[in-house]
This record gives C-alpha cells, sequence and structure tokens, in this order.
C-alpha cells in the first residue's frame, strides 16, 4: 500500500514540474497574442479603419488568429495539467486514508 502512496506521491512531482514547464509556453503564447493584436489594432486604426470594428477585423486575419489558437490551445493544457495535479493530490489523500484505516487503528492483543 505505501508503494503506491509513494508512486502517486511520484507521479505528482513529475506533473507538477510539467506544469511548470506548460504554464510557462502558455505565459508566452499569451504574450505573443496580446502584442500583436495591439499592434495590429494601432495599425488598422492607422489606415483608418473604424474603431467599432478594429477588434474583430484584426482577430479575424490569419496571423492574429492563429496566435489565438496556439494561446487557446496551451491554455487546456494548462487547465488539463490542473485537473491532473488535482487528480493525484485526491489519489494520495483517498490511499492515506485507506492506509490509516487498515494500520492506524491496530490493536494488540
Amino acid at each position: 500500500m505505501w508503494d503506491d502512496i509513494e508512486e502517486a506521491i511520484n507521479e505528482l512531482n513529475k506533473t507538477l514540474s510539467e506544469y511548470k514547464k506548460i504554464q510557462k509556453d502558455y505565459a508566452l503564447k499569451e504574450y505573443k497574442y496580446r502584442t500583436a493584436l495591439s499592434k495590429k489594432l494601432v495599425q488598422l486604426r492607422a489606415e483608418g479603419q473604424a474603431v467599432t470594428h478594429l477588434a474583430d477585423i484584426a482577430r479575424g486575419m490569419e496571423e492574429i488568429a492563429q496566435l489565438r489558437f496556439d494561446r487557446d490551445i496551451a491554455e487546456g493544457l494548462v487547465k488539463s495539467a490542473e485537473e491532473g495535479i488535482n487528480f493525484y493530490k485526491l489519489k494520495i489523500r483517498e490511499l492515506e486514508a485507506q492506509h490509516s484505516r487498515e494500520w492506524g487503528a491496530t490493536k494488540f492483543q
């Protein structure tokens, strides 16, 4: 039983390590998307586009849409990693509770 707990802890540590990388990647993609969108909005406004339609026009441009797509995928990976972390934390709690039930209340006669 204790081996199962240790294995779950190791998996949690791996997931946390991956989460850091995934979160950094997400932040970088968010940065690229936001800065590119901002630059495109300024460019379109300078070209005389109506302010009311700027956001729709800019987000529909292939380069900006691709950056948003990449950002959205990275965001999904972050959420998936967070769920993985929660899964391993719950699994560890359940295993520890089971271990306590089986070994914590032993009575010697």
